[in-house]
């Protein structure tokens, strides 16, 4: 008999996203793993016994404080996982606002020293404690949302000293927040105003980076590959030489323009290209044959009034494993994932299925973390979001839709 502590039932549709080892790639990129009138046993934070629940309440004995809680029919779904996110910065940019509706490409504002500027002088002014603070503030509404993990980038200090200190503040803020952090090193997310470039690069390599590696401050590194940041030259070295450290490699790659970005992550090998609005086909297949996640970000296009669309289904359909992220920040304030999936379906043209695959499991794979989050199986640490809708493709389809419950190890978290 297996003990719980916590029994769900009265699931009407559990996608549980278990089966073979991610990334799902083309037929299987919508396979949900579900299970109508299922039930779920939790004890000491991860799931026991998962399966229809007539068969659950057979094998499972709560514990003598246990609880059993009937879900009267709503659908459950993984902890999200946010795949991309620029969680530590100070200040804001509601007024670039008018500027972006008028016409002003992302490049021009940064030119003129907003968009990523801005945010970096916000950020150096402001204190570890307020920086620390506002990030809380946005878990906290990721957490209601439904997000359980998430991937933290770096990029907003543009100094060796301040890319330390924010990638410092990413183990404190999982501790606090309950939501499972991974950090990612974007030392190279644009040249720091008044410094020449190569010297810039020089000094991540031969300074920034080694540090970063030897105090394990960050899984992954990360380059900003566009015309007018950092050119497919300084990304490839800057990524080989976060290689040879023992990090995981990211391209932001063709945002604007045909970069190169795409094409370098495949020969990399890089674990995912992120943003892609403008890869063209052969590079899509590159990126298929190397194995290269397509983080997309649907809300980014949106929000920055650009005229094209992240390429979901054109992802899909060449073989490219898709995840999803918020690319919560400055430029893209969204903290909510199921509004990054409603976008993934009527902007990127996934199917609800393959939304939901791109932000969980997917999206787990594309963060390093497949092993501990995105799908709910036996011994898995026992995250999930409940929504009182009758299917789990409603939770793209209802825009706007939030969870009801939210469970991070088995404790409710949200709403409070």
């Amino acid at each position: 008999m297996i003990r719980a502590d916590l029994l769900l039932e009265g699931i009407g549709d559990l996608a549980t996203l278990a089966g073979p080892p991610p990334p799902r790639v083309g037929r299987s990129a919508g396979d949900l793993g579900r299970i109508d009138g299922a039930g779920l046993a939790i004890d000491g934070g991860r799931f026991v016994c998962v399966g229809r629940e007539r068969a659950v309440r057979r094998e499972v004995r709560l514990r003598s404080s246990g609880r059993s809680i009937d879900l009267a029919g709503a659908a459950v779904v993984p902890g999200f996982v946010d795949a991309h996110t620029h969680l530590l910065f100070g200040g804001d940019r509601s007024a670039e606002v008018g500027a972006k509706v008028r016409g002003a490409s992302y490049v021009e504002i940064a030119r003129r020293g907003g968009g990523i500027y801005a945010t970096v002088r916000a950020t150096r002014r402001a204190t570890t404690s307020a920086l620390a603070d506002a990030a809380r503030g946005r878990l906290r509404r990721m957490l209601a949302s439904g997000t359980t993990t998430a991937e933290v980038k770096s990029g907003y200090a543009l100094t060796h000293a301040g890319e330390l200190r924010l990638l410092g503040l990413i183990p404190g803020l999982a501790r606090t927040s309950g939501v499972r952090l991974v950090p990612t090193y974007l030392g190279a997310h644009a040249v720091p105003p008044g410094r020449e470039r190569s010297s810039y690069v020089e000094e991540i390599v031969g300074r920034t980076l080694p540090e970063v590696a030897r105090r394990r401050l960050a899984r992954f590194c990360d380059v900003f590959c566009e015309p007018g940041f950092f050119p497919v030259p300084d990304g490839a070295r800057v990524l080989r030489a976060a290689q040879r450290l023992g990090l995981g490699a990211k391209v932001h790659a063709d945002e604007f323009r045909r970069s190169g970005g795409g094409a370098l992550a495949a020969r990399l090998g890089a674990v995912s290209a992120e943003h892609l609005l403008e890869t063209p086909d052969a590079d899509r297949a590159r990126l298929a044959r190397a194995g290269v996640t397509a983080v997309l970000l649907p809300v980014t296009p949106f929000s920055s009034l650009a005229s094209s669309r992240s390429p979901g289904r054109e992802m899909v359909d060449a073989g490219v494993a898709v995840a999803l992220g918020s690319d919560l920040s400055p430029n893209s304030w969204i903290e909510a994932m199921p509004i990054v999936l409603a976008h993934a379906v009527y902007s990127a043209r996934l199917t609800p299925a393959e939304a939901i695959v791109a932000a969980t499991v997917n999206a787990a794979h594309a963060i390093g973390v497949a092993d501990r989050a995105g799908s709910i199986a036996v011994g898995r640490e026992a995250d999930l979001a409940v929504f009182d809708l009758p299917s789990v493709e409603r939770i793209p389809y209802r825009i706007g839709s939030l969870p009801t419950r939210v469970y991070r190890r088995g404790i409710r978290v949200s709403p409070a």
